[in-house]
């Protein structure tokens, strides 16, 4: 019961942190929260006139996958420091 609420606590501030991805020196920033949700794509307008729908396609796709990598790495964090939060005073057990 305790480690749903925990689990529920760290989700709500996942939602709260906001992580980016850039691509093509910042003329593409992709902002996503820590639970991996997308909140916005924003593409510089001279850039999006200068460039063919694959170049744009292909440089929104490294911007989220950077977006989604920056979440996860997060979203680990803060699960391994619920997880420590929860069973830290249990640790010196598992290492006798």
């Amino acid at each position: 019961m305790e480690a749903q609420q925990k689990a529920g606590e760290v989700k709500k501030r996942l939602d709260g942190i906001i992580v980016t991805g850039t691509a093509e020196a910042g003329k593409i920033v992709v902002n996503a929260n820590a639970n991996k949700v997308v909140q916005s794509i924003v593409i510089d307008e001279a850039f999006f006139k200068d460039t063919d729908k694959e170049e744009l396609e292909e440089l929104l796709v490294v911007a989220i996958n950077k977006a989604m990598e920056q979440a996860e790495n997060v979203s680990q964090s803060e699960m391994a420091a619920m997880t420590q939060q929860m069973f830290g005073g249990l640790g010196g057990l598992f290492n006798k």
